[in-house]
């Protein structure tokens, strides 16, 4: 069974367009931190919740199905190339992400972590890693819902292809290194 899957870092908008996407398609979402909390999988660790992935990775072979959305930043990390059909990553501005963690009041150390990681593209390269052609980004900075979720169903339908997302060299160019990872 292969599924359609939106993930990207806290706050690029992944359940959000989920939904949106999930009605106009009529697929059911499985949210992945929804069936780790349902299954009491996270371990609370500082300001963070761990879960243990292959434990999640046995839940979800029982729930995906082809009439699937999952949605969640751990995708790349519990899911299996045969069970992707498309895997689309949400980028955004780090700037931008600044904001919605402090709207969130996410601690300080949790806001460098998450922003570090959209900075680096981490959950990206991880997905290229592991899905290869069948991983494709998008960057909705300053965008709306429905070009954010145009900009998907193209995607999905195979009409547009992925965009390149270099968040790190925007950060260098503003000498904002320290500010996302320094002390």
């Amino acid at each position: 069974m292969m599924s359609i899957v939106i993930s990207g870092n806290p706050g690029t908008g992944k359940h959000t367009i989920a939904q949106q996407i999930a009605q106009k398609l009529n697929l059911s979402i499985i949210d992945i931190n929804q069936v780790a909390k349902s299954g009491e999988l996270f371990e609370k660790n500082d300001d963070t919740n761990d879960v243990d992935p292959e434990k999640l990775k046995k839940i979800l072979q029982n729930k995906i199905s082809e009439k699937n959305l999952i949605v969640g930043h751990l995708a790349p990390y519990v899911l299996d190339k045969s069970q992707v059909k498309i895997m689309i990553i949400l980028r955004r501005d780090p700037y931008e992400l600044v904001s919605v963690y402090k709207k969130r009041k996410y601690t300080d150390k949790k806001i460098k972590e998450n922003v570090g990681s959209e900075v680096l593209g981490i959950i990206a390269h991880d997905a290229r890693s592991k899905f290869h052609e069948k991983m494709f980004q998008i960057n909705n900075s300053g965008k709306s819902i429905e070009d954010e979720v145009e900009k998907v169903m193209s995607l999905i339908s195979g009409d547009k292809a992925s965009e390149e997302v270099d968040w790190l060299d925007l950060v260098t160019k503003n000498n904002d290194l320290e500010k996302f990872f320094g002390d």
